[in-house]
């Protein structure tokens, strides 16, 4: 580990422990139901806040604050994003589908073995482009049948992905 990954470990664990100064709104941490969100006000509200109150919001916020610091234009905010102990997996799912997302995001995920353990995460991961090559071919023995098939003809996969998912139809007789 880098002395810049320990240093934002650290911040972040300050964070979690409420051991720092910076106070970002209520509404923007606590789960409210869909009814009770101010209409297009987090939106502005999130741009207008430091980039330390971004943090704090990235590991403390709701779905809908989560949602919207995940594009934060400051990589170390998305980063923080993924290390919020109330990120689903459908929201790793949701992530790990988009093409749009950076690589690093991607290989932060991948770090994970909670959310590789999920089938979803894996099919996402490997069919998505941005995802390290190294670890889309290893995850691609993985995958079902069903899934090695789409995959094998799949154009919107790297070659090498769409390469190992033919050798493995054709092994197991597909």
């Amino acid at each position: 580990m880098t002395d810049d990954e320990t240093e934002l470990e650290h911040l972040a664990e300050e964070i979690q422990l409420d051991r720092d100064a910076i106070v970002v709104p209520a509404e923007c941490i606590d789960e409210r139901p869909p009814e009770d969100k101010p209409p297009g006000g987090l939106g502005g509200q999130i741009q207008a806040m430091t980039v330390g109150q971004r943090l704090k919001l990235a590991l403390k916020g709701n779905r809908d604050a989560r949602t919207i610091l995940i594009r934060d234009s400051n990589r170390v905010v998305q980063r923080f994003v993924l290390m919020n102990p109330r990120i689903s997996e459908d929201e790793i799912v949701g992530l790990a589908k988009n093409r749009s997302i950076d690589r690093e995001l991607l290989d932060q995920i991948c770090r994970h073995k909670e959310w590789l353990a999920n089938y979803q995460v894996k099919l996402a991961l490997t069919t998505n482009p941005k995802t390290p090559m190294a670890l889309a071919v290893r995850l691609v023995p993985s995958l079902l049948p069903r899934d090695l098939r789409a995959l094998a003809k799949s154009k919107n996969v790297p070659g090498a992905v769409n390469g190992a998912a033919k050798r493995l139809v054709i092994e197991r007789g597909g």
